[in-house]
Formats: structure tokens, sequence, C-alpha cells
């Protein structure tokens, strides 16, 4: 089954050339970088729907939490932690030293 989840864009990043317009959006406590060329008007602080890595539609922040709270009591947000992920951050972490 396909998913659309809603997260929170948290910052946007200058297209550089052709490249697409990208930002950091946090879903159910993990930031991915987000593909938001389909959502010209999407700016920080909005909620939006991602499927496959893509923000797809902007929603309101009720929807939102409604969204992932029920994805969270079907187990389904554990597929947004795979565990490279979770490595991944705590590579970071050990990096930064935070």
């Amino acid at each position: 089954m396909c998913l659309a989840i809603p997260g929170k864009i948290t910052s946007l990043e200058e297209p550089e050339d052709d490249q697409a317009r990208l930002g950091k959006v946090l879903m159910g406590g993990i930031k991915k970088d987000v593909n938001l060329e389909l959502l010209p008007e999407a700016g920080i602080g909005d909620y939006v729907l991602i499927h496959v890595g893509v923000a797809i539609s902007i929603v309101d922040e009720e929807e939102a939490e409604d969204t992932l709270q029920f994805l969270d009591k079907m187990g389904d947000l554990d597929e947004l932690t795979p565990e490279d992920i979770i490595k991944e951050e705590l590579e970071k972490k050990k990096q930064t030293g935070t």
C-alpha cells in the first residue's frame, strides 16, 4: 500500500541551476529532505503530504496531526525510522558531538 505521510517544513534550500526546490520536513520525529517542486507556494511551517520523497499537497496542522496519530496507533510510523536512518543520525551526532 502506498501512503502519503504528513510532515512540517522546517527549512528551505535554494535550488542551484536546474535543481529541484528542496526542503527539510519533520515527519514523526524524523527530518528528511523532500522535493517541494510541485508546491511552489509551500513555506516554512506549512504541513505537506509526502509520497516517495515528494510533497504532493498542503494540509492543515489538525489534519496532519490526526493522520500522524492514526499512523502511530497502526504502527506504520515505524517504517519512517529504518535502521539505516537511525545509524545515519547517530553518526551525525558523533561527528558534531551533540
